[in-house]
């Protein structure tokens, strides 16, 4: 059910992006990296990923909760390998599973504030696996127009149709190879402001009336519909 909502309200709302170059030249050069966010912005956030069309996989990290098997089935009909883990206490299974990934040439995706905060809280987890992963850290931030915000620990955000999708892409974050724990501190500090400023400025974007949809971004993410309806014809 929540594939075939994420793909509905991509097809009901207009989008808009910027910065997204960060991660094409990423692409372009073969680089793996972190694709870092908020939890909130999950639901659409399958998105944001452009690898796609350059051949790439995203192995995206998911809880071990119930919740986190419902939103590991959703994602992997989006062409996505899931690893269960979290970026907390008891989640060294699931960051190993990250850094191998990285290491082999994927792109990896965190919440990294997640899987239960607190909200809008970076813990190190992401840093840790860039570090090992020896890839660099891009945040990306999206907001709605309109949207439902539901009763959760993390404020889940859920668009509402006819609005407008802002995706906003941050510069790459590099973790020097061999960093101690107040280097690391210090990068987690830099990935908090950067996502906190994409977070408003994705807002202010979808919130102003001048803010058009990207043509770019609508064929990117009309080639991920296609390859998202492609893969649940696959599983049938």
């Amino acid at each position: 059910m929540a594939g075939r909502l994420i793909v509905s309200l991509r097809h009901l709302m207009s989008w808009t992006s910027t910065g997204e170059e960060a991660v094409t030249r990423l692409h372009d050069e073969g680089r793996p990296y972190v694709h870092a966010f908020y939890h909130d912005q999950l639901l659409m956030m399958t998105y944001s990923y452009l690898g796609q069309s350059y051949g790439r996989r995203l192995a995206v990290l998911t809880s071990r909760h119930r919740d986190g098997e419902y939103v590991a089935r959703t994602l992997a009909r989006f062409g996505h390998r899931m690893v269960r883990g979290s970026t907390g206490r008891g989640g060294a299974g699931g960051l190993r599973q990250l850094v191998k990934s990285l290491r082999s040439g994927d792109d990896v995706a965190i919440a990294v504030d997640g899987p239960r905060g607190p909200r809008h809280r970076v813990q190190l987890g992401a840093v840790e696996v860039a570090r090992l992963g020896e890839a660099t850290i891009v945040p990306v931030a999206f907001a709605a127009s309109r949207a439902k915000t539901l009763r959760s620990w993390d404020a889940f955000q859920v668009p509402l149709p006819l609005t407008r999708g802002v995706f906003v892409y941050g510069e790459p974050i590099t973790v020097p190879a061999g960093s101690g724990r107040d280097v690391m501190e210090e990068t987690r500090t830099v990935l908090q402001d950067r996502l906190d400023r994409l977070v408003a400025r994705a807002l202010d974007l979808a919130t102003t009336r001048s803010a058009g949809p990207s043509r770019r971004r609508r064929a990117r993410a009309d080639a991920s519909s296609r390859t998202a309806a492609q893969s649940g014809r696959d599983d049938r």
